[in-house]
C-alpha cells in the first residue's frame, strides 16, 4: 500500500499526521509547499501559484475569485500528476474526490470536535478562543463551498473515506499508528498500470485545458481528451484560421504533448 490521501480540517493536526506517516512508510509527502513545487515543475510559472492551499488568501483567493476554473484545472492536474506515480501521501486539495473512481489507495478523514479544534489552534497559534473560532468557521466555510463548487459533493460524504478517525479522542500519534496500519492491510488495493495511466492521462488533460484558459481561450467551445500517451485530441471550434493556429499552437507547446490531432471546425461569426 502506498497510496493515501489525507483529508482534514483546520486545528484537527492532520499537517502533522501526514507528516508522522509520511516519515514512517517513507514516503514523499505532498502537501502544500510540495504540491506548488510539483505545479512549478510541470510548466506552471511560480508567479501564477503563492500557494496550492485551497483556504490561503494568496492563490486561492486571487485565483478561484478570478479564474475559478483555471484554478481547478490546476490543482486537478497536479494531483493527477503525483497520483499517478502510485506512492505518496496526498495532503487535501480534493484528492479524495479527485480519485475516488480508482478503487485503489486509502482515503482518510481526520476530524475533531469543534471545541478541541479551538483549542488546538489557540495553543499552536498563540490566538484568542475567538480569533481561533472565527478562523476555523472561514475555513470551513471556505473548503465546504470549494468541494461543492468543483466537484457538487459534500466533504462529510462518508463514503468518500476508507477510514475517519477522531483525533480529539485518538490523538495525532494514534492516528498515524492507526493509518500506518491500515495501509498496510492485504485488502487495501495498490493502484495498478491501467489506473496510474488514466491519472497521467487525466492529469495531461487539465494541464491542456489549463493552458487554453491561460490564453484566454473559452473552455465552452473545445472539448480535450488525451486517449494514449502524448496524444491530445481537440474538438471545437474558432472563428478564424489565425484563432485555430493560435489554439493548436497552445495545446502543441504544453510540456507532455507529442501530438495533436484536431477537429476544430472554423465558422462565420454569427453562424
Amino acid at each position: 500500500m502506498s497510496l493515501i490521501t489525507i483529508t482534514r480540517s483546520m486545528g484537527c493536526g492532520g499537517a502533522k499526521i501526514a507528516l508522522l506517516v509520511a516519515d514512517e512508510l517513507k514516503l514523499e509527502l505532498y502537501d502544500d509547499q510540495r504540491l506548488q513545487q510539483e505545479a512549478i515543475k510541470m510548466g506552471i510559472r511560480s508567479e501564477e501559484l503563492e500557494s496550492l492551499d485551497e483556504k490561503a488568501p494568496g492563490f486561492f483567493d486571487h485565483l478561484r475569485g478570478y479564474r475559478p476554473e483555471l484554478y481547478l484545472d490546476l490543482m486537478e492536474s497536479v494531483v493527477y500528476e503525483v497520483a499517478q506515480r502510485g506512492k505518496g501521501v496526498i495532503l487535501g486539495h480534493g484528492s479524495q474526490l479527485l480519485l475516488r473512481d480508482f478503487g485503489c489507495g486509502l482515503h482518510v478523514r481526520i476530524y475533531a470536535s469543534e471545541k478541541s479544534r479551538i483549542q488546538r489552534l489557540m495553543t499552536e497559534r498563540g490566538v484568542s478562543e475567538k480569533t481561533a473560532e472565527k478562523l476555523i468557521h472561514k475555513s470551513d466555510h471556505e473548503r465546504r463551498g470549494f468541494l461543492r463548487f468543483a466537484f457538487h459533493m459534500d466533504w462529510n460524504d462518508l463514503s468518500l473515506y476508507d477510514l475517519v478517525i477522531n483525533t480529539e479522542k485518538i490523538g495525532t500519534d494514534g492516528a498515524a499508528r492507526l493509518i500506518i496500519e491500515a495501509g498496510q492491510l492485504d485488502k487495501i488495493k495498490e493502484c495498478g498500470p491501467t489506473a496510474l495511466q488514466a491519472m497521467e492521462r487525466l492529469s495531461l488533460t487539465k494541464k491542456i485545458e489549463a493552458a487554453l484558459l491561460k490564453n484566454n481561450f473559452s473552455p465552452v467551445y473545445y472539448h480535450i481528451e488525451v486517449p494514449k500517451k502524448g496524444l491530445a485530441q481537440i474538438r471545437g471550434f474558432t472563428y478564424s484560421e489565425d484563432e485555430k493556429r493560435r489554439l493548436l499552437n497552445v495545446v502543441k507547446k504544453v510540456s507532455g504533448v507529442s501530438n495533436v490531432e484536431d477537429e476544430v471546425a472554423i465558422i462565420q461569426p454569427g453562424a
